[in-house]
């Protein structure tokens, strides 16, 4: 049987959702690989919403669940629908959202916390032995629920937010966009995506390599 890969989308767009590319390069990787993926996103109301083309916060009131749709072309599950017993890996593409939509990182003045539905689920397929990967920023995400077991991970070369996820108990490595970081312990692959990457290619390479690693793991 092909094993099941879930990808955890947090909207449409770099700026207020998950990286577009970062997103299909991942989903053209897993392909390539030879194995299903599921995309999914948490029915809520994003909390913000950013017009692209001028860079600035418009008063719209978005769905995360409608706005991950259009990355998936429609086919993505709510969240809260997944069953951690019937997936082998997650993975989660990067963008603003992972600190906005998936969790309070962007604006947390004391301790971030991650959205219910996906923290219960990252806390249940990691205690069930299967691995996570997370894109650019996404790796914020493991740093809060893994970082007090020591977790080793990657965000490129970004000294500052590295100290500030280090209050977690999360160990930053630097890494090119082109490889990836494995905790083998924790079963969690980071790659940094375009935090780092300056091309599609540097990209693609990058998130390859976490497949690969992750799909080891799995």
């Amino acid at each position: 049987m092909k094993k099941k890969v879930l990808v955890v989308l947090a909207g449409c767009g770099v700026r207020d959702g998950s990286e577009i590319q970062e997103s299909v390069v991942t989903l053209l990787a897993l392909d390539r690989a030879g194995v299903e993926a599921v995309c999914a996103a948490p029915n809520i109301t994003s909390s913000q919403c950013v017009d692209h083309f001028r860079g600035t916060v418009t008063q719209e009131s978005r769905n995360v669940l409608t706005e991950s749709a259009r990355i998936a072309r429609g086919e993505i599950v709510p969240l809260g629908q997944i069953k951690p017993a019937e997936i082998d890996a997650v993975v989660l593409p990067g963008g603003l959202g992972v600190a906005t939509n998936l969790s309070n990182f962007h604006t947390a003045k004391e301790e971030a916390t991650v959205e219910p539905t996906l923290k219960n689920l990252l806390l249940t397929v990691q205690a069930a032995g299967k691995p996570l990967g997370f894109l650019c920023l996404a790796p914020v995400i493991a740093a809060i629920l893994f970082g007090a077991q020591g977790l080793r991970y990657t965000i490129g070369d970004d000294e500052e937010l590295a100290a500030k996820l280090a209050r977690y108990g999360a160990q930053h490595v630097n890494c090119a966009p082109t490889d990836a970081v494995t905790d083998a312990k924790l079963k969690i692959v980071t790659t940094p995506a375009f935090m780092l990457a300056e091309r599609l290619s540097e990209l693609e390479t990058g998130v390859d390599k976490l497949v690969s690693e992750l799909l080891k793991l799995a």
